[in-house]
């Protein structure tokens, strides 16, 4: 085993694991616990050459790990020494297990550590999911969280039986291959299947081999696509008239013997061609646990029984954070409320939080509403049962409900970027970023949808929600777009096309007047919209999955478009045609763009004088800035933001933007290959805020960057490879803040940081703190904000 010669940590984690290659071949003792600390070890081999490494060049202290390095040099001798103990000699037999033991859980602490450290050091995203998660189970956990179990539910209740008898069939009746969980929507099938795959039995028979696939609507096609992702395999090609089945057994077989789990979750009607799939394969030791609202003709069928009472009444109070108020209401108001919405653990959860801190007349209220029928009578009717919980949103203002509804407008089970829904809600209802991003937390609050932040730090909102994400429950999204056939004013339309089939209502003649249009389609939406008003439409959201989208015709009809959001929901970057239809959009304000290849755009560019921000997430940059039919300045005259996110292939920014001379903001961030911008940068004279965060490959700021002396804020936290800045740094005469956390490889500042007079605040970490401290005393306005690094990847587990 070669690692980094002469690293802190290295030589003795070699010297470790040679002796164990030696002891388990030459005894039979310990051998069971051996194996199992080889297999340790070869797991933390690739994470401590890469810190070993990163160390060197990142000028990192070589005694960090030195308490390890102690530990691995006494691991040594106690393998060796394990080598000599007879069979009979009990005493030292269990002295020694026990030590083994300890090792073991050492080298465990030191995953935790290298983990950490990772974080700090990695180049790029990549690195961040291979070795944090990857490493994590031993190389075979999802690449960006592909088929990862998803983080389960904080409390639960009810699922001690139910949990029983799926380990009983999936575990130990070999007979069952197959288990389908059948129930209504928001009965608690995704939690249990959650629960299931965390039990500590089922983790020791699959270990690293569970694969969890929200269906939903997804082709055959992408869920094959998703597991070969899941163990960073090459994404096959699948051609026309593919064979599922064939790629499903090559992905199975590749696998190998240990036993395989499968959790196949929100199974749709439309999939069973995908069931058959599985059991066709009859892969030994493989057991496949479907979640489904629909019945199939396959495997062992188990239906997943209403709450008890007593369950749900616990969960009710707890949703509700009775406490001390318990004896504020009549127990039964409870159990009426309670005897309602049993049958559905979410409708529970929701209608006990919008209850939280309401007067005893609201209860009384809502309990009065209840007509006594259970909402297992229909899933309309449990959507027009917690229509009062909607109601309950117009109290804390007129904008909340409507922006629970707008939800509703991205795909089922898909992530919504909290970007996207800040610029549909600006237009909508002029709320500022930090106003929308306060609506989704009073949400959360609701149990109206989930916030998840791939970032946190201990600080003041900056304005950057790039790493804000929102997932909401299916039956949630089902209400938000129940409620627009409530709507007599068809404020906003959400078609879901699938195929050929058009909702009916879109083939009629009474006409819609909507503001928001949403269009989530397999492909080509051709279908002419006779009967909505296009011309009122403010906000178009258009959802596809596949690799040549074209914008629909009736487009040019839109007369009062401010926003338009693209989103391929495919794994690779979509082509993207009938650009130039945006031509007569003239009151066009803002575009995002996701998972699209930005060059299919600007070899057909268009002028677009309205368009004040553009935003490109995941998409393919390459040069396609640089091959634009049109003059970039031409083309968008007025644009003041520009937002560039996860383009991983965008090595150098083209100097072409920087035309862009109304630019107020340039954000290029998670953008790991950038390793340089133009000296042309410092042209953007209106420039006031330049985020450069997580760009781990950019080495340093342009002296020209010095001439922009409208900025306000500099964003280069996260930047680990910019080694010094600009000798004339202190010449942005207007900058106020500065968030330079994690630049861990910047040894010194230039002495004309002294000049910033205007600067009021720099957040900065434990390392970077101390490079300021000779200037304090000359900048009496500063103050410094210590962060500490906080890096959450579960958003990537859904």
């Amino acid at each position: 085993m070669d690692l980094v010669e002469g690293g802190a940590i290295g030589v003795p984690f070699s010297a470790l694991y040679d002796v164990i290659k030696e002891v388990v071949v030459k005894t039979k003792m310990f051998k069971p616990l051996l194996v199992d600390l080889r297999s340790t070890i070869e797991t933390l081999k690739p994470l401590i050459e890469e810190m070993e490494k990163s160390n060197k060049v990142l000028d990192h202290p070589e005694n960090e790990l030195r308490g390890f390095k102690v530990h691995m040099q006494k691991g040594a001798r106690l393998i060796h020494n394990c080598s000599e103990v007879r069979w009979w000699n009990i005493c030292k037999t269990i002295k020694y297990t026990n030590q083994l033991h300890g090792l073991k859980s050492s080298l465990g602490s030191l995953y935790d550590i290298l983990k950490v450290q990772e974080a700090r050091d990695v180049k790029n995203i990549e690195t961040v999911i291979h070795r944090i998660l990857d490493i994590l189970v031993h190389n075979k956990n999802p690449v960006h969280g592909w088929c990862a179990v998803p983080v389960g539910a904080t409390f639960t209740v009810g699922m001690e039986m139910p949990l029983r008898v799926l380990k009983t069939k999936l575990l130990k009746d070999e007979t069952v291959t197959m288990l389908v969980l059948t129930a209504a929507g928001g009965c608690g099938k995704t939690t249990l299947a959650i629960e299931f795959c965390e039990d500590s039995e089922v983790k020791d028979k699959f270990k690293d081999n569970i694969f969890f696939v929200t269906v939903s609507k997804k082709s055959d096609e992408l869920v094959v696509r998703e597991l070969y992702l899941s163990k960073g395999s090459e994404i096959p090609t699948l051609p026309n008239g593919l064979d599922v089945g064939k790629w499903l057994k090559s992905f199975l077989t590749a696998v190998g013997e240990n036993p395989v789990l499968f959790v196949l979750d929100d199974v749709w009607s439309g999939s069973v061609s995908l069931l058959q799939n599985f059991v066709d394969i009859k892969l030994p030791n493989s057991k496949i646990l479907v979640t489904s609202r629909f019945r199939f003709p396959f495997g062992y069928r188990h239906s997943l029984d209403a709450l008890k009472v007593e369950d749900a009444t616990t969960l009710f109070k707890h949703a509700a954070f009775l406490g001390d108020r318990s004896d504020d209401i009549p127990e039964d108001i409870v159990r009426e409320i309670v005897k309602h919405y049993k049958s559905s653990p979410l409708a529970i959860t929701v209608v006990g939080r919008s209850l939280c801190q309401k007067s005893v007349e609201c209860w009384l209220s809502t309990a009065s509403s209840l007509k006594g029928a259970s909402i297992l009578d229909s899933e309309t009717s449990l959507l027009h049962g917690l229509q009062s919980c909607l109601d309950a949103l117009n109290e804390e203002g007129d904008s909340l409900r409507e922006c629970f509804l707008d939800l509703g407008s991205f795909p089922e089970d898909q992530t919504i970027p909290a970007a996207a829904l800040i610029d549909m809600w600006a237009e909508l209802y002029q709320l500022k970023d930090f106003e929308s991003i306060n609506n989704l937390h009073k949400l959360v609050d609701r149990s109206l949808a989930n916030l998840r932040i791939t970032r946190k730090e201990k600080m003041q909102a900056d304005g950057y929600y790039t790493d804000h994400f929102v997932t909401q429950h299916d039956l949630l999204r089902q209400l938000a777009i129940y409620q627009p056939k409530l709507d007599p004013d068809y404020k906003r339309r959400i078609i879901d096309k699938w195929g050929d089939n058009l909702p009916k209502c879109y083939t009629e003649q009474k006409p819609i007047k909507a503001r928001l249009l949403s269009i989530s389609s397999d492909g080509v939406f051709s279908t002419d919209l006779h009967n909505i008003e296009l011309a009122a439409v403010e906000v178009l959201v258009l959802n596809f999955n596949t690799q040549n989208y074209a914008l629909p015709e009736f487009v040019v009809k839109m007369d009062e478009l401010k926003v338009l959001i693209v989103t391929n929901n495919g794994i690779i970057p979509a082509e993207l045609c009938n650009i130039q239809l945006l031509g007569s959009s003239t009151n066009l304000k803002k575009i995002r763009l996701e998972r699209i290849s930005i060059s299919s755009i600007t070899k057909n560019l268009i002028e677009l004088k309205s368009v004040t921000k553009i935003s490109l997430f995941m998409c393919k940059v390459g040069q396609a800035f640089s091959n634009c039919s049109l003059q970039i300045s031409a083309a968008l005259p007025c644009l003041q933001e520009m937002n560039i996110d996860y383009c991983n292939d965008l090595v150098e920014l083209p100097a072409v933007l920087c035309a862009l001379v109304n630019l107020k903001m340039l954000s290029i961030t998670n953008s790991h290959k950038l390793s340089a911008l133009p000296e042309e940068i410092g042209n953007l004279d209106n420039l006031e805020i330049l985020r450069l965060r997580s760009c781990t490959d950019l080495t340093m700021l342009p002296n020209s960057s010095t001439n922009l002396k409208k900025l306000k804020f500099l964003d280069m936290a996260d930047c680990f490879s910019i080694r010094e800045l600009p000798e004339d740094f202190g010449g942005l005469s207007s900058l106020e803040n500065i968030n330079m956390r994690m630049c861990s490889r910047l040894r010194e500042l230039p002495p004309s940081v002294m000049d910033l007079e205007k600067l009021q605040k720099v957040v900065c970490d434990a390392d970077t703190i101390n490079l300021w401290e000779p200037f304090l005393p000359h900048l009496p306005n500063l103050r410094m904000k210590l962060v500490d690094e906080n890096v959450n990847l579960d958003w990537l587990l859904k």
